[in-house]
């Protein structure tokens, strides 16, 4: 069954504004609902707020209580229907270390291997 990306809605979290904005775009002209977080606490409280998040989708270093890496690890926890996402431009993590079959994309990523990955976890 093919799938209705224009009621699936994402969790992008990314510290860097203009990074944060471009995943946006790419995600919404995909289809995408997307909401944002400047960090791991905001995403917590998105993600408290919002059950219909399906997939978070996250930076590793970023200010905060905690990293991209423990917000997935937290997520898988208490959400473990939400698929996850990881991304860096300094560190490359395989996704076998990651929680919940969570999948890892490096940055800088294209449009279409951002949106080919996100599509991949939404059908697993």
């Amino acid at each position: 069954m093919p799938l209705e990306e224009s009621k699936i809605i994402l969790l992008l979290v990314e510290d860097e504004a203009l990074i944060r904005m471009h995943g946006i775009d790419i995600l919404e002209s995909a289809g995408f609902i997307v909401f944002e977080a400047c960090n791991a606490d905001e995403a917590v409280i998105i993600l408290d707020k919002y059950n219909e998040i399906r997939l978070i989708f996250s930076d590793v270093d970023m200010p905060g209580s905690m990293n991209g890496l423990e917000l997935l690890e937290l997520a898988h926890l208490r959400w473990p229907k939400i698929r996850l996402l990881l991304t860096s431009g300094h560190r490359r993590l395989k996704d076998d270390s990651l929680p919940g079959q969570g999948k890892f994309l490096p940055k800088p990523w294209s449009e279409e291997a951002l949106v080919n990955k996100v599509r991949s976890l939404l059908v697993a």
